[in-house]
């Protein structure tokens, strides 16, 4: 079996305009879907982060990634993922290019996984889990009575659990009111302060029993500066899911020792199973909590993957604004706070092949995406 095609198709698929306005809502609505095509007439799909530079991870997809995997057996992933690394050594350690490899990786494996007509899952090891508690990531909003409202939403619809994404302490203030202490809240603020400013708003946000503080420091590469808020607070931080690679990973769980933690992964930014995780086996002998992102679609449950979900098991992140059609043949659905593994052959969903006509990518039409 040897690969005959893969390329990126990017899209625009938009935001429900749902719950109160916000600033990012116009942004979100872009995606990045890989297509793998074999010999034997095989498709695999993948995904990539597709917020940012929506065409840029495209190009280097196509033009840079293609050619290294084009007539090669999908089914030597670790060989191929190897040589993408080592292609993209001068320029592409972090940022756009792994979100490139990301979504090549995911598509070989849902490719392998349709070959040999079993779930990715069995592939890694085997089935840890086969629902994974979810959490409603909710948009950024400008007041803390619309996030009031955004959390109200949630709740309606049968979360159990919420990310916030505010800097604020009076929008967690309201979210804690609204939802009661029954409910997860995590806060996810972007890396927005200096390590005195975190620890010192940290230290008001303890009393809401947060489930974490997310990626509080800025630059988020101030390891040691995350340690430090870790020390100082009894909040858990969680990190990670902007990092790449097995030789940054470490690093950052080293700096975050100490203390609790939520090790943060998202599937389609960063290289997913390989060279990330020849070193993860360590780290799991640690204290980090997993917390797998979600964005939109279905390739982002799938590696993570008995019973009801146990309290101690992995968070996945689902969208709190859906989109305004499911990526997927067959929706993502939850029920009772989680979502179940598919055990279909691949990463188990396939994109709705109208989609792709109906929503394409159009630059001039595109609008820019900024945290802040």
């Amino acid at each position: 079996m040897k690969i005959t095609e893969i390329r990126a198709i990017p899209l625009a698929v938009p935001l429900q305009q749902v719950g109160p306005p916000s600033s990012w809502a116009g942004g979100a609505g872009k995606q990045i879907l890989v297509r793998a095509t074999t010999d034997d007439g095989l498709i695999g799909w993948g995904e990539c982060f597709a917020y940012g530079a929506t065409e840029a991870v495209c190009h280097v997809l196509d033009d840079a990634l293609a050619p290294i995997v084009r007539g090669q057996d999908p089914t030597q992933i670790e060989s191929l993922v190897d040589r993408m690394h080592r292609a993209l050594m001068i320029w592409g350690r972090r940022g756009l290019a792994m979100m490139a490899v990301s979504g090549v990786e995911l598509a070989l494996w849902d490719l392998v996984g349709k070959a040999r007509n079993v779930p990715v899952y069995e592939l890694l090891g085997g089935l840890c889990q086969s629902r994974l508690r979810v959490y409603a990531s909710l948009l950024r909003y400008d007041t803390p009575s619309q996030v009031g409202q955004a959390v109200t939403g949630a709740l309606a619809l049968g979360h159990h659990a919420v990310k916030l994404h505010q800097t604020d302490v009076e929008s967690v203030v309201v979210a804690r009111e609204v939802a009661g202490d029954d409910v997860e809240i995590m806060l996810d603020t972007n890396c927005p302060w200096s390590v005195e400013e975190a620890i010192r708003i940290g230290r008001r946000l303890e009393r809401f029993e947060l489930r974490w503080l997310e990626e509080p420091v800025w630059p988020p590469e101030d390891y040691a500066g995350l340690a430090r808020v870790r020390a100082a607070l009894r909040i858990p931080i969680a990190a990670g899911e902007n990092d790449a690679t097995v030789f940054r990973v470490p690093r950052a769980h080293r700096a975050r020792r100490g203390g609790r933690r939520a090790a943060q992964r998202d599937e389609g930014r960063r290289a997913p199973r390989d060279e990330k995780d020849r070193g993860a086996r360590g780290r799991r002998q640690r204290d980090a909590r997993p917390a797998l992102v979600l964005l939109r679609t279905r390739a982002r449950r799938e590696p993570a993957s008995s019973p009801p979900p146990h309290p101690a098991s992995p968070y996945v992140e689902f969208p709190g604004t859906p989109l305004v059609a499911s990526l997927t043949a067959e929706p993502i659905r939850f029920a009772g706070g989680a979502v179940s593994v598919p055990d279909r052959p691949g990463l188990g969903a396939d994109p709705d092949p109208s989609l792709l006509s109906r929503y394409p990518y159009q630059a001039a039409a595109a609008r820019p995406f900024y945290l802040t």
